[in-house]
């Protein structure tokens, strides 16, 4: 699929209804292969975190350095758009005053400005037993309140266990999960913290976090597609 033929309309509604929403397979065999290929290389990153030495979960990332791959770089520019412009309806909704430009560059540049200036995007590498705990991918004061993830193995062959799990702090109610399953190759978009939800007395905010479930075979990547940089 190409990213031209995303339905950014259907996107959001699915974004207003669930806080998450299916971009389609961006990825074919090719391309997952050379991203999870070049994992055990250090040229392409910056830092190596092994998740179970600061109480993250289990398994490991690595963060892309500058310049990103191309592959990164070129799903991190063409992908912005449609989220900037259901993250400015949704700082609508909320009452923020922060806009978001149609550009991926000039919204770099402001966080660049506020000194976040270390790349964000990512691939993490999952092994049996192996989980992430539900964290929120904030990195500074400036966040853009979406990202994606796209899953780099096929889990009909090389995993079980390790879904997709969001989940949602509504106030004055208890917490709602959410499964995501995706397929190999498969995007999919979600709100990093907050999303407006519609209420009787109008629009309130409610609190996202996302994870993994543990591995029960098998090794999972994915790769993170995160738009703001870190301080």
């Amino acid at each position: 699929m190409d990213i031209a033929d995303i339905d950014w309309a259907a996107a959001g509604t699915a974004l207003d209804g669930q806080g998450f929403a299916s971009l389609g397979i961006l990825l074919d065999a090719q391309a997952r292969a050379a991203l999870t290929g070049a994992f055990g290389e250090d040229a392409p990153y910056r830092s190596h975190v092994h998740m179970a030495r600061h109480g993250f979960g289990r398994g490991e990332y690595k963060y892309f350095r500058y310049p990103l791959p191309g592959l990164i770089a070129g799903l991190r520019t063409a992908l912005y758009p449609g989220c900037a412009a259901i993250a400015n309806r949704w700082a609508e909704r909320m009452r923020l005053d922060v806009r978001y430009p149609a550009a991926h560059a000039d919204f770099l540049a402001t966080c660049h400005e506020a000194g976040q200036t270390r790349p964000t995007p990512l691939i993490l590498s999952y092994r049996e037993g192996d989980y992430n705990c539900l964290h929120q991918d904030l990195y500074g004061g400036i966040v853009f309140p979406l990202q994606i993830v796209i899953l780099l193995s096929d889990p009909v062959v090389d995993f079980d266990g390790g879904e997709f799990v969001l989940t949602e702090q509504r106030p004055r109610m208890q917490s709602r999960a959410h499964v995501v399953p995706l397929r190999a190759g498969e995007a999919v978009v979600f709100a990093v913290n907050e999303r407006p939800v519609s209420g009787t007395r109008g629009d309130y905010r409610v609190k996202m976090r996302h994870g993994v479930s543990p591995l029960r075979r098998g090794t999972r990547f994915a790769t993170g597609i995160i738009f703001h940089d870190a301080a």
